[in-house]
């Protein structure tokens, strides 16, 4: 009987752990996400600043992050598509916290960003005199080239990379300071471990 309690607290012990980590699927686009989009941001404030000559140089290096960004929003669908439809541990802060509230806005805005800024990229870039080229392939135009509307959806654009890049910053701190402060093992719910029952 005592071993059998033990069996059985320890097993309630390791579905209680499971619980509080995301899934595989969820730990897997979290990381390829933001390795994906770090690697985004920085090929896109490398490339502004990129001769024109010569000539398809510059283009090329706009083509690749344009070809990167589309692939990059099939998995931002692909993940919030996951993140809707399968559980999640539950909140570290206790809810109606400042620090709970917090964590949301951050994140709903980071989401409100991944889906912005390919989505202003691709019709930004439809309204360019240049086709948009998928790792080569030229894509279908959309729209007739219009240079307001151009010029209008880059700055939207690099609105959004700039909020993404700030909201990011605020992430990694958050995550610093779950770590070496309050040492709550917040990192270890995204970590490659048992997933948690879906």
């Amino acid at each position: 009987m005592a071993n059998d309690n033990l069996i059985s607290e320890a097993g309630a012990g390791a579905h209680e752990a499971d619980t509080q980590r995301y899934d595989r699927i969820l730990v897997l686009l979290h990381w390829l996400l933001a390795l994906a989009l770090i690697g985004q941001l920085v090929l896109g404030l490398w490339m502004v600043d990129l001769p024109k000559e010569p000539p398809g140089y510059r283009g090329g290096w706009f083509n690749v992050h344009k070809s990167i960004g589309l692939v990059i929003a099939v998995f931002i669908v692909w993940r919030l598509g996951w993140r809707i439809s399968h559980p999640v541990p539950a909140a570290v802060a206790a809810s109606g916290t400042w620090q709970n509230i917090l964590s949301k806005l951050n994140h709903g805005l980071m989401y409100v960003c991944m889906v912005a800024m390919p989505l202003t990229g691709f019709i930004g870039s439809n309204f360019s005199q240049y086709p948009i080229k998928f790792f080569g392939t030229p894509l279908p135009r959309l729209f007739e080239p219009q240079p307001d509307m151009k010029a209008l959806f880059a700055e939207v654009h690099e609105l959004f990379a700039t909020v993404f890049m700030a909201l990011i910053a605020l992430h990694l701190a958050a995550v610093v300071w779950h770590v070496l402060v309050k040492r709550d093992g917040l990192l270890h719910r995204m970590t490659w471990g048992r997933a948690a029952d879906n």
